[in-house]
This record gives structure tokens, sequence and C-alpha cells, in this order.
């Protein structure tokens, strides 16, 4: 019997040092499912999306002429997406306040939940759009830094 006990007990040990070891971090690109280009671009428009800019700042000032930071609030409704887009050029973080949302990145295989306190960085050879899949409205903090081209625009 309690080679039993010491083998179940060495059972459970390995178990929990392989969860442990690739842990997938909530709001983060599963372990092993990260790549270049591996989800194609998805929806171009716009659907039930709210995007209010709250804030913005002429970064000319600070050394970044043509710069603008933006902060914005985004409400989207059940059902609603914010469309493919880039970050080539346009730095971000978002901040998920509240509900829930799925991201479908261009770097993962795999759509991201995100839910309310979760905060994700957005930036470099990044596409994606996000989709709530839920039935309440999700509501999120976008401050992104766009380029020159795109100082003086409202939207993504």
């Amino acid at each position: 019997m309690i080679d039993f006990l010491k083998a179940a007990a060495a059972a459970a040990a390995l178990a929990a040092a392989s969860f442990i070891s690739a842990p997938a971090f909530a709001g983060e690109c599963p372990a092993g499912k990260a790549g270049v280009d591996v989800t194609k671009p998805g929806p171009m428009a716009p659907v039930g999306v709210t995007d209010t800019v709250i804030a913005s700042i002429d970064l000319k000032g600070y050394g970044f002429d043509g710069r603008a930071l933006r902060m914005r609030r985004l409400v989207v409704m059940p059902g609603g997406i914010v469309p493919w887009h880039s970050h080539g050029e346009r730095p971000a973080n978002i901040l998920v306040v509240s509900g829930a949302i799925t991201e479908y990145r261009s770097t993962c295989a795999v759509p991201i939940e995100h839910k309310a306190g979760d905060v994700t960085a957005e930036s470099g050879n990044l596409s994606h759009w996000w989709k709530n899949n839920t039935k309440k409205p999700a509501v999120l903090i976008s401050s992104d830094i766009l380029p020159p081209q795109k100082a003086a625009d409202s939207m993504m």
C-alpha cells in the first residue's frame, strides 16, 4: 500500500510540474502557439463599437514632432468587432475595464481571451482584431502613440 501511495504522490508531483513548466498566462498567447502571420486578417469594419477619444497630448514639445499620445474608451457590445489593424507604427496598451473580449492576433494560432483587469501590450509586427463573444458589453481603455500621418485621427 505504501508503494502505491508513493507512486501516486510521484505521479501527482510530475503532473503538477509539467503543468507549471508551460504556463499560459491570462491574456497571453499559450506556449507553443506563437508564430508569425499564423492568423489571417479578420473583419475590416467595426461593428457595435463606440470609440471615444478621452484625452490626447501633442508630443511635439517632447521631441516627437508630429506624434500624439492618445487615450480612448472603447465600448464593444455583444457580438461587436474591433476590426483588423496593425501596430507596426502605433504601439498601444489596452486595459480591459469590464466584461471580456476575444483577441485574434497575427502572432498567435489560437484566440486569446481577455477579462476585466487584463492588460495587453501591442507593438511591432502585430496585426489583430477583437470580438466580444459574450452577452455583456466589454469596456476597454486604449492608450497609443499615433504616427505623424495619423496624429489627427480619432479612430483606429
